[in-house]
């Protein structure tokens, strides 16, 4: 008989926040900059801690230059070229103490990171990112990576138990990516994910939180250069003159699918044009503070300690939405 842990495991569509006294005014006078001293690397990390996925769709070069004016991280995606790598660094070198290099298991992989990192020694944050952080090839593979770069902040995963993050923090890992997943498409309101992916307290490198930040043209392929232009300059999926018009969320995709081994994973899909990604990171940003407030949280290091949750069974006012 397989085993069932049949223990009850919440999401966060299962609770709410239960508000507190505060002696805060506005949200305005909440401090989301927290400061980070890694246990392997002993590096130091200033800055609010939200990092786009190294997601093909979400990691690029054009969401490191606009997330990094407010102080976030993006964890760029592998498919860049060692010559893309060097054209964003000379062109944008204030963004490279926000960005980390990415990097699969692979033998072709780790000589591109190796490539990268000696050309821009700037770059001093790494991604390790595989869909089952549990083989033991991948905590070999950490090790391995921590012996090459003993300095750099290593953030490795993807795993959702809490003996797992311990094994890969004591292989060399400096942050965790927390979370597996049905790749189920996530709403806007309701933010969900799995229960496992919460019950760790690792830092999160979120998957969900940064959902709708990329900007991705019907016609661009996955590196965001765009493989046709609209000789008219109107958009032919939706006829929107001058702009990009949709936004591409992928939570993963196997390359190798075609290989015969392989199955792609997670789900792609097309949501309309909300407008600069500027205006949802300060809309994100707007929510966690106005989160703190409702908690007492003075500063975003305050949030956990200070939070309740609230079992619940509806959450969500369905009235006048498409789901009524």
């Amino acid at each position: 008989m397989p085993h069932i842990d049949s223990d009850i495991k919440l999401d966060f569509k299962d609770v709410l926040l239960r508000p507190k006294r505060s002696t805060l005014k506005s949200r305005s006078e909440v401090e989301l900059t927290r400061s980070f001293s890694f246990r392997n690397s002993k590096q130091m990390y200033t800055g609010i801690p939200i990092i786009a996925a190294n997601m093909d769709t979400v990691g690029t070069f054009e969401m490191a230059k606009v997330i990094c004016k407010f102080s976030l991280f993006t964890a760029v995606h592998k498919h860049y070229s060692l010559q893309q790598w060097k054209e964003f660094a000379s062109q944008n070198p204030e963004c490279l103490e926000h960005v980390a290099a990415s990097s699969g298991t692979g033998s072709s992989d780790f000589e591109q990171l190796e490539q990268i990192l000696e050309a821009i020694p700037q770059v001093k944050y790494i991604c390790l990112d595989v869909a089952n952080g549990y083989s033991e090839h991948f905590v070999e593979f950490v090790k391995d990576v921590r012996k090459r770069f003993p300095k750099h902040t290593i953030m490795a995963g993807n795993v959702v138990t809490g003996e797992m993050v311990e094994e890969l923090i004591l292989s060399g890992a400096d942050i965790i990516k927390v979370g597996i997943g049905p790749g189920k498409l996530l709403p806007w309101g309701p933010w969900a994910t799995s229960p496992l992916a919460n019950a760790c307290g690792a830092l999160h490198c979120s998957r969900y939180i940064l959902l709708r930040l990329r900007v991705h043209h019907p016609e661009e392929n996955w590196s965001g250069v765009p493989t046709a232009q609209c000789s008219d300059g109107v958009c032919r999926c939706c006829s929107w003159p001058q702009r990009p018009h949709h936004l591409r969320w992928r939570l993963q995709l196997s390359w190798g699918c075609g290989q015969g081994f392989r199955a792609s994973e997670g789900k792609t899909a097309e949501v309309p044009f909300k407008g600069d990604v500027e205006h949802t990171i300060r809309d994100i940003l707007g929510g966690i503070r106005s989160t703190c407030t409702y908690v007492g949280a003075a500063k975003l290091k305050e949030l956990s300690r200070r939070t309740t949750f609230i079992r619940v069974t509806q959450q969500v006012n369905p009235i006048f939405s498409d789901d009524s």
